[in-house]
């Protein structure tokens, strides 16, 4: 599934062929992906001029001089492909300027695209609830320290709550939580505050060095250009069981929540 650094490098993407064009021509190919499109999303993006594109957790933003921002989510296997040869049978919307044409590709349609007034963004449903975005200011250890405190539940599965923490995926918080030396089986609240003070930059080096890498292609992920994300050839953890740790160790694997967790015993406590 595309995470943050995967939608962060899409929107890095997109915008020097959205930003500050006219969208002069709108097509929707099927009436749904996860679920449907907006009935309206033609006729009120036909004739808009794009003013900027941003990122909420794992959703992209597309905003409009119309006032209106279209939301989408990639789901597990969506992406856009910028002036396409061909529009193929999975390119299920697509947005035509004066000089480019753009697709949003979705074999299994588990993504979705929403149109939403801008001035109502915080009040879309899925962003209600998010935490922080863990390369924003709000993201401090002092936060975690207070909002894990006395969680029961693994360091691990509480950083994937988007409710603790916006955008993070199951791939980096393995590697965030080797690079911080935090075992990922240990109890929320009784990480230390000292391995708080290194894991939020360890979140942050491993999202910025991921974005810089174009994010990680795993399946069936691609930049908008058609390019592949490279983070995946840096993973320290995730994906090696079996294969030694720089420490001296081996990377194990073990299963919690319905995803693999990669991690090194020796040197994550």
């Amino acid at each position: 599934m595309p995470e943050l650094p995967e939608v962060e490098t899409t929107v890095r993407g997109l915008r020097p062929v959205l930003e500050g064009q006219r969208i002069t021509a709108v097509q929707i190919r099927r009436p749904d992906l996860r679920r449907p499109f907006p009935e309206d999303l033609g006729q009120r993006l036909t004739g808009a001029t794009v003013t900027a594109l941003g990122r909420r957790a794992k959703y992209g933003l597309i905003d409009t001089t119309r006032g209106d921002t279209m939301i989408f989510h990639l789901g597990m296997s969506g992406r856009w492909r910028v002036d396409p040869a061909e529009i193929l049978p999975h390119d299920h919307l697509i947005l035509e300027t004066a000089t480019h044409r753009l697709a949003l590709n979705d074999a299994r349609r588990f993504g979705s695209v929403d149109l939403v007034a801008t001035t109502g963004l915080a009040a879309f449903p899925a962003f209600l609830a998010l935490g922080p975005e863990p390369l924003g200011p709000d993201l401090t250890a002092a936060y975690l320290h207070r909002i894990l405190k006395d969680r029961i539940a693994s360091i691990k599965l509480m950083l994937l709550d988007q409710r603790i923490v916006a955008g993070l995926g199951n791939i980096y918080v393995c590697e965030a939580l080797f690079l911080a030396g935090v075992s990922p089986k240990r109890a929320a609240g009784k990480v230390s505050r000292a391995k708080l003070d290194r894991l939020v930059p360890a979140i942050r080096s491993v999202l910025l060095a991921a974005i810089e890498a174009g994010g990680s292609t795993l399946r069936d992920y691609a930049k908008p250009d058609g390019e592949l994300g490279y983070f995946s050839k840096q993973f320290a953890v995730y994906g090696r069981e079996g294969q030694p740790c720089a420490c001296g160790g081996l990377v194990q694997r073990y299963a919690e929540g319905g995803r693999s967790t990669f991690w090194c015993p020796t040197c994550q406590r």
